[in-house]
């Protein structure tokens, strides 16, 4: 499955309602980390359709980074049935993610 970019808009149907766990991205274009992480998000996203990673911009969905007090990017977090289960801030490696998805 590939990355999604999700808006507002989308937000609901893409993460609340998903059946599968749902690993949000918060990032920026400006972003530095966030572009290091990008290829590592698209790899695993298009390894497994056991889960969803979405790709959300805080500089264009500043109320979604607000709703979720994210303060440095990228932040990373886990959602599991609409609830927050994990988060990490920062560049992770592949390894701390895939461990992050299968917790």
């Amino acid at each position: 499955m590939a990355l999604i970019e999700v808006t507002k808009e989308t937000y609901e149907q893409e993460v609340l309602k998903s059946e599968k766990p749902v690993l949000i991205d918060f990032n920026a274009d400006w972003c530095g980390p966030c572009q290091m992480l990008k290829p590592t998000l698209h790899a695993l996203a298009d390894a497994s359709d056991d889960y969803k990673i979405v790709s959300i911009n805080t500089d264009n969905e500043m109320e979604l980074a607000m709703e979720f007090e994210v303060f440095s990017i990228p932040c990373l977090v886990l959602m599991k049935n609409g609830q927050e289960v994990s988060r990490k801030v920062g560049v992770q490696p592949r390894p701390v993610l895939e461990a992050m998805l299968r917790g």
